[in-house]
C-alpha cells in the first residue's frame, strides 16, 4: 500500500491507496506549528480508524506547498514507518514537461494536479483547483505544463471581506436560492457564490480563446477539470466546467510515485 499526503494551505489530504484503488481519504487542519510526533499520532489514528496494518503501507509520497511544516511530516514518516519518504520536488520525475519560465516557481500542487488530470482525460486540458488559492492550469495534447493563472481563493475572499467590514457577519457558504437576497446573511452569501462563479468562468473563458489559438483545437477538444474544497459548491454552476475529480491530487501523488520508482 502506499501512502499519499498533499499538505495544503488550510487542509491536509491523505490518502491510503491498495495498488490503483484510493482505499481511505482523510481530511485534517494544516497545522503549521505541529510537531512531528503530532503527526506520528495523526498518522496512526488514521490507519486505526480505517484498520489499516502499518506494515503493509510501503512507502509513502508527499506534497507540500508549506515547507515549514513538510519537514515535520518528513521527520513523522521517518520515526512512525522507519524510511524517508519521497517529496515531490525539482528533479522528480512527474512524466510532465513544465514551460514555466521558472520551472522552481511552480507550486508541487498545481503539478501534481496537472499530472493526474492529463492521465485521466488527455490533453488540451484546464484544471481548476478551488482551494485557498484557485489555480487554473493549462496542459497541452503533448501533456506538457504551459502554465495558467491564480487567483484569491473562495474562502480567502470571505475572509477578507469579513475582516474589512466591521458589520458584517462571519456566514456558513451555501449553494443560493436567489440572487434577490432579503438579508444580510443571504446577500453576502449570494454575491460571494454568483461573484466567483463569474470569476471562474471569467478566466477559463479567457484560457479557452488562447488554448483554441495555441493547439489549434475548437472549444469542445478542451477539458475543464475541477478539484478543490469548494469544487462541489461552485462547479456545478459553471458554464464550463463539466468534469470534478476530489481526489484529483491524491491520483496525481500515486502517478508521481508509480513513474519514480519505474525510472
Amino acid at each position: 500500500m502506499l501512502l499519499v499526503v498533499d499538505v495544503g494551505n488550510t487542509n491536509t489530504v491523505i490518502g491510503v491507496y491498495n495498488k490503483n484503488k484510493l482505499k481511505t481519504r482523510f481530511r485534517i487542519t494544516t497545522n503549521l506549528i505541529a510537531t512531528s510526533d503530532e503527526l506520528v499520532q495523526t498518522i496512526y489514528n488514521i490507519l486505526v480508524i480505517h484498520n489499516i496494518d502499518k506494515n503493509n503501507i510501503e512507502a509513502t509520497i508527499i506534497s507540500s506547498v508549506a515547507p515549514d511544516v513538510l519537514y515535520s511530516w518528513q521527520s513523522a514518516n521517518r520515526k512512525f514507518f522507519e524510511r524517508e519518504a519521497m517529496i515531490v520536488g525539482i528533479g522528480t520525475k512527474t512524466g510532465i514537461d513544465i514551460k514555466y519560465d521558472n520551472p522552481r516557481e511552480v507550486g508541487t500542487d498545481r503539478i501534481v494536479d496537472a499530472v493526474a488530470a492529463y492521465e485521466l482525460y488527455g490533453g488540451p486540458t484546464i484544471v481548476v483547483d478551488l482551494g485557498t488559492a484557485s489555480t487554473f492550469d493549462v496542459v497541452n495534447q503533448k501533456g506538457q505544463y504551459l502554465g495558467g493563472s491564480i487567483a484569491p481563493g473562495f474562502k480567502t475572499s470571505l475572509d477578507a471581506l469579513i475582516s474589512r467590514t466591521a458589520q458584517l457577519p462571519r456566514i456558513e457558504l451555501h449553494d443560493p436560492k436567489t440572487a434577490i437576497a432579503k438579508n444580510t446573511i443571504e446577500s453576502i452569501n449570494s454575491g460571494m457564490v454568483y461573484g466567483y462563479i463569474g470569476l471562474i468562468d471569467g478566466i477559463i473563458g479567457e484560457l479557452i480563446k488562447e488554448v483554441i489559438e495555441l493547439e489549434n483545437v475548437s472549444e469542445e477538444d478542451i477539458k475543464i477539470v475541477s478539484t478543490g474544497g469548494y469544487s462541489e459548491l461552485l462547479a456545478s454552476e459553471s458554464r464550463y466546467i463539466e468534469i470534478i475529480e476530489n481526489d484529483l491530487t491524491l491520483e496525481g501523488l500515486r502517478l508521481i510515485y508509480e513513474r519514480t520508482i519505474k525510472k
